[in-house]
């Protein structure tokens, strides 16, 4: 059986087609993970310093805030002041952050210690196979970086697939702390405690193309010797990136 010759070259012709589509295909991923990048896991913990089920909570912190890829973050909030304990790192800010997400997770109410994970899920902070169990996997993201020169922090964001707007958060933390408490639920412990937000602000908003911010130095408490940066879906529902950074 003989082939027509003209046949015969559109068939040549659509096999280079196909390799020439299939090599796109390849590109085209090849560049999409390459910009893709690894970020941590970011485990909020909404505790207090009064409640005397938030200590074996603080304490997976502890060993979470040696990993480098986790970004666990305290939050005391401060419900728990008139209780017997008035918690120093207590905020009324994480009080806010913390029915926020009552609201966006479903829950009919606050609750301590609670470990959300990646804005998107919460757990019982105290439940270590639960704990470790949630934080498992990679987690890719959205390139962000941080970094201070002089009197000004610059926060970088990269490119994104998802247009939908997100939050730039910066928070302020302090690395490690110990108390000795005095009064209250945890009277007579001394708590080691670690990774303490001090102060969170938004900065501004992200919508997946590169970004640039900046802000003074000053803005944070003399205290804060570390910053982090969320960016996370607007209406604080997912993190789509994360970094933290020494800055003093």
């Amino acid at each position: 059986m003989s082939f027509n010759p003209f046949i015969a070259g559109l068939l040549s012709m659509g096999h280079k087609l196909r390799s020439v589509l299939m090599a796109s295909t390849l590109f085209v991923g090849f560049v999409a993970a390459a910009g893709a990048e690894t970020r941590p896991v970011v485990l909020e913990l909404f505790t207090s310093e009064g409640c005397s089920s938030c200590p074996p909570a603080e304490v997976i912190v502890n060993e979470l805030a040696q990993r480098p890829n986790v970004l666990p973050l305290s939050f005391h909030v401060d419900y728990w002041d008139d209780l017997g304990w008035r918690d120093r790192y207590s905020l009324a800010a994480a009080t806010k952050r913390q029915r926020m997400y009552a609201r966006t997770l479903r829950r009919s109410s606050v609750y301590t210690p609670q470990a959300v994970i990646d804005g998107s899920r919460d757990i019982v902070g105290s439940q270590r196979a639960a704990v470790m169990d949630a934080i498992s996997g990679h987690r890719d993201g959205v390139a962000t970086s941080v970094s201070a020169t002089g009197g000004t922090i610059q926060i970088r964001v990269g490119a994104g697939s998802d247009a939908a707007t997100a939050d730039v958060l910066p928070l302020g933390y302090l690395r490690e702390a110990t108390t000795s408490i005095g009064r209250g639920e945890n009277s007579g412990r001394t708590l080691k405690e670690s990774n303490i937000v001090l102060w969170l602000h938004e900065l501004g908003h992200w919508s997946g193309k590169p970004r640039e911010f900046e802000m003074s130095l000053s803005r944070l408490p003399e205290n804060v010797p570390d910053i982090a940066v969320l960016i996370q879906s607007a209406g604080q529902g997912a993190i789509l990136g994360a970094v933290a950074q020494p800055i003093r």
